[in-house]
């Protein structure tokens, strides 16, 4: 089907984003051709604003509206617990699941030689600093169940040993609802490793 040419420059715009193909990208320009002006004004000022009106949080580096963000400020948080995080996408998950109610660190990335994503491409002096600071006791590594994520928990734990905080890492497993027959080989031995005891 050919289209016109400001059509074809949106779908290529939109195609640029994560997890956009082609067929998304179309059914998306026209939802936005055929939606009311004021939704497409409204989506069209969100995005033109959103880089402006954006900063890294002083603390955790998360990309926050003010900084120090809301999650820095909030004194209800255990200031002794430090959750170390890939991506800003990634604290957003574990903060989502209500079940850490520390401070959060954002690492910036994972180590990743294909993607020239070295040692000092992440934040590990920030971290080191920040754990320095004296109210940490225990560093949460809350990196991807990849080969990228656990090398660069490996070196961040080299990186804070020597700091003498407590060092753990989130345990990986069988998702809730999920079938043991779907399940890869590595999702099941880790489920069995990170078994724990029935009261």
């Amino acid at each position: 089907m050919r289209t016109a040419p400001p059509i074809d420059r949106l779908v290529a715009a939109l195609k640029r984003l994560p997890g956009i193909g082609e067929k998304s990208a179309t059914r998306l320009a026209f939802f936005i051709l055929g939606a009311p002006d004021s939704v497409v004004q409204e989506l069209s000022e969100a995005v033109a604003r959103l880089k402006q009106d954006i900063v890294l949080c002083s603390e955790c580096f998360d990309l926050t509206d003010a900084s120090p963000c809301a999650i820095c400020r909030d004194p209800r948080r255990d200031p002794a617990t430090l959750c170390v995080v890939e991506e800003p996408a990634d604290l957003a998950a574990i903060d989502r699941s209500g079940r850490f109610a520390g401070h959060y660190f954002v690492l910036g990335g994972a180590l990743s030689p294909i993607d020239d994503m070295g040692p000092e491409e992440l934040r590990i002096a920030e971290l080191e600093e920040r754990v320095r600071g004296g109210e940490i006791r225990e560093v949460v590594l809350a990196t991807n169940p990849t080969a990228e994520g656990d090398a660069t928990a490996h070196f961040v734990l080299e990186c804070l040993r020597p700091l003498g905080v407590k060092l753990t890492r989130i345990g990986y497993g069988m998702p809730l609802g999920g079938d043991l027959e779907y399940a890869d080989h590595v999702t099941i031995g880790l489920s069995l490793d990170n078994r724990r005891a029935m009261d």
